[in-house]
């Protein structure tokens, strides 16, 4: 896909050759027998232009105990936030989100063939959480799992060698 088949606040799939060029053993890689699990979804960092992906689970159960136990040492659960998608809940899992660029996005999740967007309140709290995980990340508190700084700057290297050969 290029950048401009990437339409805000919908949810893609991602290819395993980004997870075999990341080589980061903490990202969630698609589940075994080529399956397009899990979903991510997609928004756009303004600040570096990349695009950064948040995977997505039904596993509410499992996430609604984490929130908890966050809540009770912390106050609060700024990684997890579920809300609703399509006709059921999803726990949009910040702590397992990066970045990424649009040849890596293998194509955009639908339903019955139609593409279904996030409703826009949950897209402005994602993009605050976003904000927010990466101002903490920056200040040296580890929310998300994957190495994002080395992968942000394998996306930058990469963008701008893609740039340069332009």
């Amino acid at each position: 896909m290029n950048e401009n088949d990437i339409k805000p606040g919908y949810v893609y799939h991602i290819k395993n050759t980004y997870f075999d060029m990341a080589k980061d053993d903490k990202l969630m890689r698609n589940h075994e027998g080529g399956a397009y699990r899990p979903t991510y979804f997609c928004l756009k960092d303004e600040k570096t232009g990349l695009l950064w992906v948040v995977p997505m689970s039904t596993r509410l159960e499992k996430y609604n105990a984490v929130i908890e136990k966050d809540t009770k040492q912390h106050g609060s659960c700024l990684k997890i936030f579920i809300a609703r998608y399509g006709d059921g809940r999803s726990a949009f899992l910040f702590q397992n989100m990066f970045p990424i660029l649009p040849k890596y996005i293998d194509h955009i999740h639908t339903v019955a063939g139609i593409p279904m967007a996030v409703n826009p309140v949950v897209q402005e709290e994602i993009m605050k959480r976003f904000k927010e995980i990466r101002r903490l990340y920056a200040r040296g508190v580890k929310i998300v799992f994957p190495n994002i700084t080395r992968l942000e700057k394998l996306m930058l290297n990469e963008t701008a060698a893609e740039t340069h050969r332009l």
